[in-house]
C-alpha cells in the first residue's frame, strides 16, 4: 500500500482527528437521544461523520494520484493566526468594530494580491454585514466602539 495523494491523505487524517477530539470532548456532556438532545448529541455525532469523511478521504489517497503537498505556508499561517488573536484581545477593549476591522485588516496580508480598493468594499461590506447580524439581528451584547 502506498500512499498516491499526500494532501487527501492528510487531509483525511486532520478530519479524523477532530473527529475524534469532537467526540472526547463530548463525552463530558449529557448525550440525551433523538427526540430530546442534549448538549453532548451533536459534537458526537458530527464527530463520527468527521471520522468516517476522514477515513473515506485517507482511504481515496491510496487509489487516486494527487498532485503532492508543496512547502508549508508560513506567511498565510502566521498572518492569519495573529489576525485571529488581535480581534480575541481587542473585542473586550476596542469594540466590535475596531476588533473587525483589526481582523480584516491583518487577514488581508495573509496574501499578496490585495489591492486597497478591494480592501476598502471588503472592510465596508463584512463590518456593516456583522454588525447587522449579530448586534442587531443576533442581539448579541458587543460594544460597538470603545465609547460605546
Amino acid at each position: 500500500m502506498k500512499i498516491k495523494s499526500q494532501e487527501d491523505f492528510w487531509s483525511g487524517m486532520m478530519f479524523i482527528g477532530f473527529g475524534v477530539v469532537a467526540m472526547i470532548v463530548a463525552r463530558a456532556y449529557p448525550m440525551g437521544g433523538a427526540m430530546r438532545m442534549g448538549p453532548g448529541y451533536f459534537p458526537t455525532y458530527l464527530g463520527a461523520i468527521m471520522i468516517v469523511l476522514g477515513a473515506i478521504l485517507a482511504a481515496r489517497a491510496l487509489r487516486v494520484e494527487g498532485e503532492g503537498t508543496g512547502a508549508w505556508g508560513w506567511r498565510p499561517l502566521l498572518w492569519l493566526s495573529a489576525a485571529f488573536a488581535t480581534f480575541g484581545l481587542l473585542i473586550e477593549s476596542a469594540g466590535f468594530v475596531l476588533a473587525l476591522l483589526a481582523l480584516i485588516v491583518s487577514s488581508s496580508l495573509a496574501g499578496r494580491d490585495t489591492r486597497p480598493l478591494e480592501l476598502v468594499i471588503l472592510i465596508l461590506v463584512l463590518i456593516s454585514g456583522s454588525v447587522a447580524l449579530f448586534v442587531y439581528g443576533l442581539e448579541l451584547p458587543y460594544r460597538l466602539f470603545p465609547w460605546s
